[in-house]
C-alpha cells in the first residue's frame, strides 16, 4: 500500500465522515493504493461508527492527547507513506497529490504551509495568526536552523519508516513541532508546499488551548536547544561578570555621572559564577541526551569531553582554588597590616570577591568534571562468570548421558531379534 491518511478523532460526529469521504474519493480519483485511518481517542459521539460507515479503519487509542493519537494512527497505517491532517474539516484532504508528489521525488516529510497557501477569515485566531505561530516559528527556525515556515501546520504528509525511526515521544499538541525538529535534527530532507486553512465544520469548541499548548510548544523548542536555553545565555553571563569584575577590581569605574563600585563587583562574580554554571548545564545537557539518543552525537562537544578528562578538570579546578587561596592569604595580609581592625569595604572587598569567585569557580569545575565522566560510563552486560570446574562437570555429565541413550538403544535393537530366534 502506498498511502495511509492517519485523522486523530475525538467527538468530531460533524464532520469526520465529510473528512472520510473526501480522502476516498480523492484516493479514487488519483488512482492510489490508500486507505484512511481513523485514530480514535475515547469519542462518546459515535464517531467510530459514522467512520466506518464513510469507509475508514478506525483504530482505538487509549493514551489521551493529540500526539498519543497520531501516534497510534501512525504505527497501525499499511502505507509506505502517511499523510495526516485534522477531522474538523479545517484541512482539504483532496489537495494531498503535491505531498505525496514530493515524497514520492524522495521526500522525508513534507510539510504544509498555510500562510502561502491561504487562511480564510475566521479559520485561525487572530493570536495564533500574527502571533503563536509566527513567534513560535521563528523560535524553531532560530534554535535548529529549519526552514519550514509553518511549524503548526496540522497537515503534513513523511514517509513511515523515516519517522518511526525519531523515536517520538510527546503526546500533546507540541508533537507537531517535535516532529520538525527532529526531523532537522536527523538531517532529513524537509520540504514544504502551500495549502489552505478554512473554518472548521465543527459548533464545539476546539481541543487547542492556547496558552496552555502554546507554552508546552515553546517549553519543548528550550528543552530540546541547549546552546538557547543555557550555553548562550550562560556566555553572555560569563562575559558580562568578567568584563566588569575585572575593570572594577582595580578601582571605580565611572559612565558619566554613574560610579559603579563595590556592589556592582559583587554582582559580576555572581554573573560569573551564575553563567559558568549555565554553561555546564548545557554541557550536561548535550552528554546525557547523546548518549540517551534524545539529541543527535555534536562532534565540537565530543572533542571537548574527550579532551576535558576528569584529570584535566581537577587540575584546571586546582589551579584555580590555588588562585583563589592566593587572594585570600592577601586579603589577610592586608587584614594583618592593618593590625587586625576595621577595613574598608572598598579596599578589602576588592580583593576577597576575586578570591571567592574563582573558589566557588574551582568547585564547579571540579565537580563538573566528574559529573561529565561519570555520563559517559558505558552500560554493558557482560557475560557471567562461570568456573571452570562446573564447566568440566557439565561436560562429563553430558557425555554420560550420551553414552547412556546409545546403550539403551542397542538393547531396544537386540530384544526384537531374540524374539524372532525364539520364534
Amino acid at each position: 500500500m502506498e498511502l495511509s491518511v492517519v485523522m486523530p478523532c475525538l467527538n468530531e460526529a460533524e464532520t469526520i465522515e465529510t473528512c472520510v469521504r473526501k480522502t476516498i474519493g480523492f484516493l479514487e480519483d488519483n488512482g492510489i493504493d490508500g486507505e484512511v485511518v481513523i485514530a480514535d481517542n475515547g469519542s462518546t459521539d459515535g464517531s467510530q461508527q459514522l467512520a466506518r460507515a464513510a469507509g475508514a479503519r478506525v483504530v482505538p487509542v487509549a493514551d489521551k492527547g493529540y500526539g498519543n493519537a497520531l501516534m497510534g494512527g501512525i504505527r497501525a497505517a499499511r502505507g509506505r507513506y502517511v499523510a495526516m491532517g485534522d477531522a474538523d474539516d479545517s484541512y482539504d484532504f483532496t489537495t494531498l497529490l503535491p505531498f505525496l508528489e514530493q515524497l514520492r521525488d524522495g521526500a522525508d516529510l513534507v510539510m504544509g504551509n498555510r500562510f502561502k497557501g491561504g487562511i480564510e477569515p475566521g479559520a485561525m485566531p487572530p493570536l495564533h495568526r500574527y502571533l503563536g505561530n509566527p513567534v513560535l516559528s521563528f523560535v524553531g527556525r532560530l534554535f535548529f536552523g529549519s526552514k519550514i515556515g509553518d511549524f503548526h501546520c496540522g497537515l503534513r504528509a513523511f514517509r513511515k519508516d523515516s519517522v518511526m525511526r525519531l523515536g517520538l515521544q510527546t503526546g500533546g499538541m507540541e508533537f507537531a513541532s517535535e516532529m520538525v525538529v527532529k526531523a532537522t535534527l536527523a538531517k532529513y530532507d524537509i520540504r514544504e508546499v502551500p495549502t489552505t486553512l478554512a473554518k472548521d465544520g465543527r459548533t464545539r469548541p476546539p481541543h487547542l488551548n492556547t496558552w496552555r499548548d502554546g507554552w508546552r510548544h515553546l517549553r519543548f523548542l528550550m528543552l530540546y536547544s541547549p546552546r538557547w536555553l543555557f550555553l548562550i545565555p550562560g556566555m553572555l553571563f560569563m562575559l558580562v561578570g568578567l568584563v566588569a569584575g575585572v575593570a572594577l577590581s582595580f578601582g571605580p569605574v565611572r559612565v558619566g555621572d554613574i560610579a559603579f563600585d563595590i556592589d556592582t563587583l559583587v554582582g559580576a562574580g555572581a554573573a560569573l559564577v551564575i553563567g559558568f554554571q549555565a554553561v555546564l548545564f548545557a554541557l550536561f545537557t548535550k552528554v546525557y541526551a547523546a548518549q540517551e539518543g534524545f539529541l543527535p552525537p555534536d562532534r565540537r562537544v565530543d572533542r571537548l569531553t574527550s579532551w576535558w578528562t576528569m584529570e584535566r578538570g581537577l587540575v584546571l579546578g586546582g589551579l584555580l582554588a590555588l588562585g583563589g587561596l592566593c587572594g585570600l592569604v592577601v586579603s589577610l595580609l592586608h587584614w594583618r597590616i592593618n593590625n587586625f581592625g576595621e577595613l574598608d569595604p572598598r579596599e578589602s572587598l576588592r580583593l576577597v570577591v576575586p578570591s571567592a569567585t574563582a573558589l566557588a569557580l574551582s568547585f564547579q569545575a571540579i565537580f563538573a568534571s566528574m559529573f561529565v565522566s561519570i555520563l559517559q560510563i558505558r552500560r554493558r552486560q557482560h557475560p557471567p562468570i562461570s568456573d571452570a570446574v562446573d564447566e568440566a562437570a557439565v561436560v562429563v555429565d553430558a557425555a554420560a548421558d550420551r553414552v547412556a541413550a546409545e546403550g539403551v538403544e542397542g538393547t531396544d535393537a537386540r530384544v526384537p531379534a531374540g524374539r524372532e530366534g525364539d520364534a
